[in-house]
Formats: structure tokens, C-alpha cells, sequence
């Protein structure tokens, strides 16, 4: 299993709760075919761009082992998520 770090980037009008339950849902999908090691909320940061009419987002990264073949299919439910405006899983290299 490879390690790797997940950003993403959460629209600035969900509210906390939903912000919660959109990373247990992540972690749940990462911890079937891997290993969610620690989630991190940054917290609302202003972005360098607009990115969606939007000029800030909620930060959240997730840290975890996987194997390659369940990025793909992370990456697609980021994609689907309405609330996600942006994110990326980058493999860490030890």
C-alpha cells in the first residue's frame, strides 16, 4: 500500500455539520480499501483564484494508505460531490 495526501477543497456555504459528514464519507469510502490515518480541518482560507464564483473554500485533508487502483475511484466521488470545488490526492513519498 502507498501512503497519500487528499486536499480538498469544500464550498464556502455548507455548514460545519455537512462539512463533517462530507469527510466521514471520504474516510469511510478510503478505510474499505485502505486506511484513513488522520483528517484534518483547516478551516475557511481565502483562494488565490475564483475557483466555481467562489473566493474562499473550507480546507480539509485527509492522510492515508491505499492501494493505486482506489484513487481513481476517490477521485470520481470527489467529482460527483457538489460540495467539493476543487481538490487532489497526491502519493507521499517516504
Amino acid at each position: 500500500m502507498n501512503k497519500y495526501e487528499s486536499v480538498i477543497i469544500i464550498s464556502p456555504s455548507v455548514d460545519e455539520d455537512k462539512v463533517k459528514a462530507l469527510t466521514d464519507k471520504f474516510s469511510d469510502l478510503i478505510n474499505k480499501h485502505g486506511k484513513v490515518e488522520k483528517v484534518d480541518n483547516l478551516g475557511k482560507k481565502k483562494l488565490a483564484y475564483e475557483v466555481k464564483k467562489n473566493k474562499e473554500g473550507i480546507y480539509a485533508v485527509i492522510y492515508f494508505e491505499a492501494e493505486p487502483t482506489l484513487i481513481a475511484e476517490l477521485e470520481r466521488n470527489y467529482r460527483i460531490t457538489d460540495e467539493v470545488i476543487k481538490f487532489i490526492v497526491v502519493k507521499v513519498e517516504e
